[in-house]
């Protein structure tokens, strides 16, 4: 093992050890966060208002605070950024990420404290550092530069003292000085706004650049390698960058993308790694290369509570902590954190694959699936069939998204798949049975549904012309950052759009 190697091993043993906590202590670590953060925060407006004095259980915590999606907690959030401070956080709060994880207009302004930036996001991103490198000893990680593909954050235009961006943009400006040493480009270059100028920019600049590791959400960094091997003529990113060996990604799910990173970088020496860090929090880590499921990380200023998903819609549904949820139930996340974030519903719903330690897979988005018939389609669901239907057909898919198409005197009801290809199925048509099948051996519900065409019709799958996503987004004034492309929707309203590019 190099010497480097060594000493930050020796310097982090503490750390591991407390990690390995997490199969022995779980629920303790857990209680122990929520008392700080309730005791942090009880003299703020929020925590006057309902009564953080005097809570000394969770019980007592689930009884006193109400569940809260963003509507609910905007006001207060608004406040924040006209200057006022102690509303939902005791320390004072001056920058905001905006959220990016659908392609809504509505914006959402997230709030970043210090203790966020400090105890969640720089200390799991520098865990993801270490749990690679305990998996991979001979690592080259730190005798080289790594790449970070992120948004831009602005000043507001309500309070000058405020920032609002990209969380991945208010990392970048928030690094240690030892971690901005091993990056590139320059910030100057990282954070710029303009999208399209920002990557030839990066793509020209980091190319004579030993990269060791790159990081981003994967359909934008795609974007990028190609625009690299486009500018150099080359045919790997590799003939490039001899030395990387490290792609950690989040924001989307990575298997419709894992068949073109191989393409471009054909090496049996690159190491993929999943990371949950979404604008609200870091979250969960690949701590496993063998399995595609992510620790949860329990003792980063964050508490976790859980709504099963087939009682999401109940008015009284029981919430669950992490004691309580069972092993393959789709749970729609619930967090409490230490920059303010009270009982939230962040949206996205996770999958418990193992109780020691925790952790998780993320299978979608509340409202990212398509119930127009009863058949309760979710987003893992849509990943695994495709991916099945990709694999059988020597498919790669770059971007997808699907909707229901409704019923009406002339029409049977059905869904309708918008896929761009990376490379096209020789048979579309033996690709949508693939699909189709693979969806009802995945999901009882869409089978029931599809029997014997009864309710459901036959999937409509429509191959669209390359870059058809990437004007979508652009139309929409979401190219780069976190903007994701949303995978099912339970109107048409994206489909339409879409198609009206066409």
């Amino acid at each position: 093992m190099p010497i480097v190697n060594s000493i930050i091993s020796w310097l982090t043993t503490k750390r591991f050890n407390q990690i390995s906590w997490y199969k022995l202590y779980p629920q303790d670590i857990q209680n122990e966060v929520l008392s700080q953060l309730v005791k942090d925060a009880q003299d703020t407006e929020w925590g006057q208002k309902y009564g953080y004095a005097g809570i000394n259980s969770i019980e007592d915590f689930q009884k006193s605070v109400p569940l809260n999606d963003y509507d609910g907690l905007k006001p207060y959030i608004e406040r924040i950024q006209r200057g006022e401070q102690n509303i939902l956080w005791h320390t004072s709060i001056k920058w905001f990420a905006k959220s990016s994880g659908t392609t809504n207009d509505k914006s959402k302004f997230i709030p970043v404290s210090s203790e966020s930036l400090e105890q969640n996001h720089i200390r799991c991103g520098k865990d993801t550092i270490l749990l690679y490198t305990r998996n991979n000893p001979e690592t080259n990680l730190y005798k080289g530069k790594s790449l970070g593909l992120g948004g831009s954050h602005h000043t507001s235009n309500v309070n000058a003292d405020v920032y609002f961006g990209d969380v991945s943009a208010i990392l970048m400006q928030h690094l240690p000085f030892w971690a901005q040493i091993y990056r590139t480009p320059d910030i100057s270059v990282a954070l710029m706004d303009e999208w399209e100028e920002k990557l030839q920019k990066m793509a020209e600049i980091t190319a004579t650049e030993n990269v060791v590791s790159i990081a981003g959400v994967p359909s934008w960094m795609l974007v990028l390698l190609r625009r690299m091997m486009e500018i150099n003529k080359v045919d790997s990113v590799l003939d490039i960058w001899q030395n990387l060996e490290l792609f950690i990604h989040g924001g989307v799910n990575f298997s419709p993308y894992r068949e073109q990173f191989k393409a471009i970088i054909p090496s049996d020496k690159m190491h993929y790694m999943e990371v949950y860090n979404a604008s609200e929090g870091f979250f969960g880590i690949q701590d496993d290369p063998e399995t595609d499921d992510m620790l949860l990380m329990i003792d980063v200023g964050v508490f976790y509570e859980f709504i099963p998903m087939e009682h999401f819609y109940d008015q009284n549904s029981k919430v669950l902590t992490l004691h309580e949820v069972e092993l393959g139930v789709n749970y729609a996340l619930v967090i409490s954190t230490n920059a303010g974030l009270w009982r939230y519903i962040i949206g996205d719903t996770v999958m418990f694959t193992s109780h020691n330690p925790y952790k998780i897979k993320i299978t979608g988005r509340v409202k990212h699936f398509i119930n127009a018939f009863g058949e309760e389609l979710m987003v893992d669901n849509a990943e695994m069939a495709l991916a099945e239907a990709c694999k059988r057909t020597h498919a790669k898919i770059n971007e997808y998204t699907a909707a229901p198409i409704f019923m009406d005197n002339s029409a049977q009801g059905g869904h309708e798949w918008l896929i761009e290809f990376d490379e096209e199925p020789q048979n579309i048509q033996r690709f949508a049975e693939l699909l189709d099948n693979q969806l009802k051996a995945l999901n009882s519900d869409y089978e029931a549904k599809r029997y014997k065409d009864m309710t459901l019709a036959f999937p409509t799958v429509r191959i669209m012309p390359k870059g058809t996503f990437y004007k979508w987004l652009k139309m929409k004034g979401k190219l780069g950052g976190q903007h994701k492309i949303p995978r099912l929707s339970n109107n048409r309203n994206y489909v339409e759009e879409i198609k009206s590019l066409l």
